[in-house]
């Protein structure tokens, strides 16, 4: 079994990428269709103009805990994206990457996915819709990731499903709680992006800031937070979601969407 920090898997990946470009890739997504985190995926994959193939998981009904799904993710968690090359069907775990780099990889974190679909794009001359910065903007770059880091690490994981059903069971008030700290995380996401934002976070492109934007902003309409409050990320928010590619990543038009809450088009 291989031990890594964040850090080093991160490093690994990219050295990875840079040094043996993947022939013919193939992309699965494990996903569930009010996951934030796989909706990062999802409009990234689309973006990039990737095709992808999608297992779904039910995580009301606890399928992320099972022991197959473990076994990808010891996180139990979505999403997990598996890129296969063709000279190796069979995907792997991670624990085998750095005995083998030819294997397929499996990665479990949605920020680590997207870096590394950033860096094989990249390397491969298909990055059509670059996610960050040029290397030459090394300040524009640290602020996509600043924006990044407070929604992936300040806002999302403090009030996901795991952490909500851990609050309702404690006799607390899981809705508020969620509300609270999102109004809380947006506060700082405005002012961080007050000194940003263009068209979108970032200037005028879409960068990973953007993609990792719209599905917490999703998640953030359904707790009843008042994004009016918070002008800079509504108006980017709404050019956001006139794109095609976010469009159809939207929860309400995934193959898992609950029939009842499906988006009518």
């Amino acid at each position: 079994m291989v031990s890594a920090s964040y850090s080093q898997i991160i490093s690994i990946l990219l050295l990875m990428a840079s040094e043996n470009p993947r022939k013919n890739p193939q992309f699965h997504l494990y996903s569930y269709y009010r996951s934030s985190c796989a909706a990062r995926l999802r409009i990234a994959l689309n973006l990039k103009q990737i095709p992808y193939t999608t297992t779904f998981v039910n995580l009301l009904k606890g399928e992320q805990l099972s022991p197959a799904h473990r076994a990808l993710n010891p996180s139990a968690t979505v999403p997990i994206l598996i890129i296969t090359s063709s000279s190796n069907p069979n995907p792997t775990t991670f624990s085998s990457m750095t005995d083998n780099p030819t294997t397929s990889i499996t990665i479990g974190q949605s920020i680590a996915a997207l870096e590394y679909l950033e860096e094989i794009s990249i390397n491969t001359n298909t990055n059509t819709t670059p996610l960050l910065p040029p290397s030459t903007s090394p300040d524009a770059r640290a602020q996509v990731r600043t924006l990044v880091n407070i929604i992936a690490c300040d806002i999302q994981p403090v009030t996901n499903l795991r952490i909500q059903q851990r609050v309702k069971a404690l006799g607390a008030d899981n809705t508020l709680w969620a509300h609270e700290l999102m109004e809380a995380g947006f506060a700082a996401l405005e002012a961080q992006m007050l000194t940003s934002a263009g068209q979108y976070s970032v200037g005028d492109d879409v960068s990973m800031a953007d993609v990792c934007l719209v599905p917490a902003v999703w998640a953030a309409q359904r707790f009843g937070v008042d994004l009016g409050t918070f002008p800079t990320v509504s108006r980017v928010a709404e050019m956001l979601e006139s794109l095609e590619a976010v469009r159809r990543a939207h929860w309400a038009r995934q193959p898992d969407t609950p029939e009842e809450l499906r988006a009518v088009d």
